[in-house]
């Protein structure tokens, strides 16, 4: 097996298409952005990626069957021109050397397939609770940057202070070179728990920017669950400790 293999189920014609990533990372952000946007859109799965940088293992599905973990593009056509296509998966690359192998492998397929503009999705981790996540945003250019800011998008000096890791910083920078605009959107999140309700912020620009509507039922639902428990949590640390308490917690392992 090749370090990267790419297998099309179909060859899309797609007319101007943009890019959208969201990989797993801080909070699942961008993975529950960029799903969620391809179940309201029903994106049309149409490549897998497979590759040695990603962890030696298959995942379980419900029916028995194993899946080998991979990445997946799918295709959205639309009616005003602008096609898109989206990348979701299980996991990114383990090593720095993998990052960069799959990010420029990647930028190299969407050349061939015309994209000029891509947006990377993700999550800015405050490790602290965050009640109206902000959304912040990196681009490629100053004009890029303007655009963004008439979206709410906010470009903060020294935010984020250590840099975008990962597919969704390598997807911009490496994208310069092969002369791709691209942005990265992060939604403000504790870092502690899946967070739909960032995800549900950087998809309400998103989703302005490219001039489409579509449901965020399923996310709200998915964000009261979350709020649901960190409340519980909240409630236990606050509860004094009692030697019934410091008992009971013996047997959690």
């Amino acid at each position: 097996m090749d370090n990267i293999v790419i297998r099309y189920l179909d060859h899309p014609k797609l007319n101007d298409p943009i890019f959208i990533e969201g990989l797993p990372g801080i909070g699942n952000v961008g993975k529950l952005a960029a799903e969620h946007l391809k179940d309201e859109l029903k994106g049309v799965k149409f490549a897998e990626i497979f590759s040695k940088y990603f962890p030696p293992q298959v995942l379980v599905q419900d029916d028995g069957q194993v899946k080998l973990v991979n990445n997946e593009m799918h295709y959205v056509k639309r009616n005003n021109g602008t096609d898109m296509i989206l990348l979701t998966g299980d996991y990114q690359g383990l090593t720095p050397e993998g990052q960069y192998e799959l990010s420029d492998f990647i930028l190299k397929e969407l050349k061939q397939l015309g994209v000029r503009r891509v947006f990377t999705l993700g999550g800015y981790g405050m490790g602290r609770m965050v009640t109206k996540p902000r959304v912040l945003g990196a681009a490629t250019g100053l004009e890029l940057v303007k655009e963004m800011e008439k979206y709410g998008v906010v470009f903060s000096r020294g935010e984020p202070g250590a840099g975008i890791v990962g597919a969704s910083g390598l997807l911009l920078g490496l994208g310069r070179l092969y002369d791709m605009n691209a942005v990265c959107l992060m939604g403000e999140t504790s870092g502690y728990f899946v967070d739909p309700k960032s995800a549900q912020a950087v998809l309400e620009v998103l989703t302005k920017y490219l001039g489409i509507e579509i449901s965020f039922n399923e996310l709200e639902t998915k964000a009261k669950q979350i709020d649901q428990i960190t409340s519980k949590l909240k409630d236990i640390e606050a509860a004094p400790e009692t030697p019934d308490k410091r008992e009971d917690l013996g047997y959690i392992g």
